[in-house]
């Protein structure tokens, strides 16, 4: 197969896997008696519908992309990092920490300064795995599991032994430390959309520069492609897997932040890990792990999320009907060798028939 072919195969699996999740779903509506054509029309509407729908679809999907980030770095070192929840619940604790710290802080001071400690919580927090699998081999992916739940009692004994004096909620950070503008609000109806969305754009450009036009990005390629080669080669192994793990928490850690600056603006003990990382990794994988199709993936994400809270109020369809949507896109991704078989299948006659012709056109001659 030419390289042409198999980029073009690299853009149908995903748009075929989206295609397949909301035809199942379809589905699953018709047979118990819902009208899938309504549901989808009330989720287009929820999602689409108007400034403010768009502002809460685009919001939603900020976390999201940045999460989904995080995931695709480790992921092409290699790792499967499956902590990127823990992570961006911790970057969530540690800018609402500093915001909370310094609420008087001018507000170029302090948003970037919120931002960069929620980063490097995560980093810290994702580099503990990448420290114990690059020097004793460990697995990042129990490693990872662990700390996720120890991130989660972490942030919810913080808020109620540290950031507050028993409550359940610490209180809203200042003006100064908010993501959210009267401007971004005025355009989009009064949403919570804020600048974190900015912020997930120009990281996609980032990661994109920084894994395929910079030396680091070829080493964390050359780590996941082969590490036993690289370190022949004379790269770092042990560096490369801290450095790949590294920055993944840091965006899982942007990620969280959004939740912390942009979306609630403050810190609430948690039930179970924050959705925005699973979510993310799902995000991560629908896109390929190519930061411009993560970009499309958590908008996606973020209008079936925000969609699918119309559905029940427009056609009567349960939410989780978009839960069910969601799994089944990402089940179809995770069966993608399935799409290649039979998309790869489905050429094979054609190749026969030009084969045949060309033989033919030359007997003739």
């Amino acid at each position: 197969m030419n390289h042409k072919s198999e980029r073009l195969i690299n853009i149908l699996v995903p748009v075929l896997s989206v295609v397949l999740g909301l035809l199942l779903g379809a589905i699953i509506m018709w047979s118990f008696g819902y009208d899938p054509v309504l549901g989808y029309t009330s989720l287009v509407e929820g999602a689409f519908g108007g400034p403010f729908y768009i502002g809460e679809t685009l919001r939603q999907a900020t976390p999201l992309i940045l999460t989904a980030l995080g995931f695709a770095v480790a992921n092409t070192a290699g790792f499967f990092n499956i902590g990127v929840a823990g992570q961006a619940l911790f970057g969530w604790v540690g800018s609402v920490t500093m915001a909370l710290m310094m609420p008087d802080l001018p507000k170029l001071l302090l948003v970037p300064l919120c931002l960069i400690v929620g980063a490097l919580c995560g980093a810290i927090w994702a580099g503990i795995a990448g420290f114990l699998r690059a020097y004793f081999d460990t697995s990042e992916v129990i490693v990872t599991i662990m700390l996720n739940y120890t991130a989660l009692y972490i942030a919810n004994h913080m808020v109620r032994n540290v950031l507050t004096k028993g409550d359940d909620a610490t209180p809203r950070i200042s003006e100064n430390a908010s993501l959210r503008s009267e401007w971004l609000a005025q355009i989009s109806d009064n949403s919570t959309l804020h600048y974190g969305l900015l912020l997930a754009i120009i990281m996609c450009v980032v990661v994109w520069i920084m894994m395929q036009k910079t030396t680091l990005g070829y080493e964390l390629r050359a780590v996941g492609l082969n590490p036993y080669a690289s370190e022949y080669s004379g790269m770092s192994t042990k560096k490369n897997i801290i450095l790949a793990m590294v920055i993944s928490g840091g965006l899982a850690g942007l990620g969280g932040s959004m939740e912390g600056l942009g979306n609630f603006q403050n810190l609430f003990v948690q039930g179970s890990m924050p959705s925005i990382g699973f979510d993310g990794m799902a995000v991560s994988l629908l896109g390929a792990g190519n930061p411009f199709g993560i970009l499309l993936a958590g908008l996606l994400f973020g209008a079936l999320k925000i969609g699918g809270i119309s559905m029940p109020m427009g056609s009567d369809v349960p939410t989780e009907v978009v839960d069910i949507v969601i799994a089944s896109i990402i089940f179809f991704v995770g069966s993608s060798y399935l799409i290649r078989y039979f998309m790869n299948k489905a050429k094979r006659p054609n190749r026969k028939i030009a084969a045949t012709n060309s033989e033919a056109k030359k007997g003739v001659n």
